[in-house]
């Protein structure tokens, strides 16, 4: 079925962004891989690119598209390539944007979003803490005012780009009495004295994504790197959550649309008993399911985009976007897993590590229990 929501305009950007992936990225896949890591050389391509501050205005090196559409086409091309692409670039360009963009000073903008659209200042967010996982208003992180500085002290785990990042957004407890109320959002940068980067975690799937745990000791930040309003950080990361909860299904779909067009490959040249195995009844019903719930949950996420653009999407829409194309990516990349047989299980096919690279998408951005909460609390239950 033919999409509606894209436009001359975004089909050429999605053609700039393959060229991209073609040349700079997919050569050099393996290795990423191999070094558990995304050259910091592809970064700065990406920024010459013009890929990295698709929402950043153009008085600070941004692009300025002011169209999410945009950032939905870059989400869905990265994603086609390998999940940790889509996710390691995606915090930067579409998670920690909003937040650089929207509640910075002029005097913030200048010395942040530059760097941060040539690819020479990598970015991630600190919200998620040992032991706290989706309960963003339980963080044991804390900042203490001393002087005109504050004290940051805790530790943030599951942090992507946190092993190379030069700046992350921390959320940390500035008014404990308050609760959710009492959060502060800061700006931590690379060298700060009491700022450590643990080891970087050894995942089952995405090694190429550097996910690291960090640690603040003492950590004295400037007054001059609050971001926004003190004690106003849940609310800032709220409003939030609903971009990076879409970030997450556009993903989500994309990742498993593309390994979903791999199988089907696959199965036309696969032969068993005299015959491709696609051929078989089971197996072209299977895929006629497949690739009927891969097109439906599209025309939904679209609409989800576009109400975005608009400024109309809601968070309880959001959650639900998020929630169910991950189940559906699972599904569809589990039964193509199924569909190549032994070979499904090998890591030199790329089924395989797609499948383990996948199965961390029911658990982040908020774990699919939480979005089933947010959208049963939205009926009244």
């Amino acid at each position: 079925m033919r999409r509606t929501i894209y436009g001359e305009d975004h089909e050429a950007f999605r053609d700039s962004v393959r060229q991209f992936v073609i040349r700079s990225v997919a050569p050099r896949a393996e290795e990423f891989i191999e070094r558990r890591l995304i050259d910091r050389e592809v970064w700065r391509e990406a920024g010459r690119q013009g890929l990295l501050g698709l929402e950043v205005p153009e008085e600070y090196d941004g692009a300025a598209a002011g169209d999410y559409r945009f950032n939905a086409v870059l989400i869905e091309e990265l994603a086609g390539v390998g999940m940790a692409l889509a996710s390691s670039f995606g915090i930067h360009f579409d998670v920690v944007a909003p937040y650089l963009v929207d509640l910075t000073t002029d005097e913030q903008k200048k010395r942040w979003l530059p760097p941060f659209c040539s690819g020479e200042l990598i970015t991630a967010i600190g919200m998620t803490e040992p032991g706290g996982g989706s309960d963003l208003a339980a963080l044991r992180t804390t900042a203490v005012r001393d002087g005109s500085d504050w004290i940051i002290d805790g530790s943030k785990t599951f942090i992507t780009n946190g092993y190379q990042a030069g700046l992350v957004v921390v959320a940390a407890r500035t008014s404990p009495e308050k609760r959710a109320k009492g959060i502060t959002l800061f700006a931590v940068e690379e060298g700060m004295p009491g700022f450590h980067r643990g080891r970087k975690l050894d995942k089952i799937g995405q090694p190429e994504a550097d996910t690291a745990e960090l640690f603040f000791e003492g950590v004295r930040v400037p007054a001059a790197n609050v971001i926004g309003e003190v004690d106003r950080g849940f609310v800032a990361m709220m409003e939030r959550l609903p971009q990076e909860r879409l970030g997450s299904a556009v993903t989500n779909l994309a990742h498993a649309a593309a390994v979903l067009a791999e199988t089907l490959s696959y199965v036309k040249e696969r032969r068993a008993f005299g015959q491709a195995i696609g051929s078989f009844q089971y197996n072209k019903f299977t895929l006629a399911d497949l690739v009927t719930k891969v097109e439906v949950t599209r025309a939904y996420v679209d609409q989800c985009v576009a109400a975005h653009a608009a400024g109309e999407l809601t968070a309880v829409d959001a959650a639900k976007a998020k929630m169910w194309t991950a189940e559906v990516q699972n599904q569809v990349i589990d039964a193509c897993v199924q569909l190549h047989g032994g070979y499904g299980y090998m890591k030199e096919y790329r089924v395989a590590r797609a499948w383990a690279d996948a199965r961390v998408t029911r658990i982040w951005a908020g774990s699919n229990e939480i979005m089933r909460e947010i959208v049963g609390r939205d009926l009244g239950l």
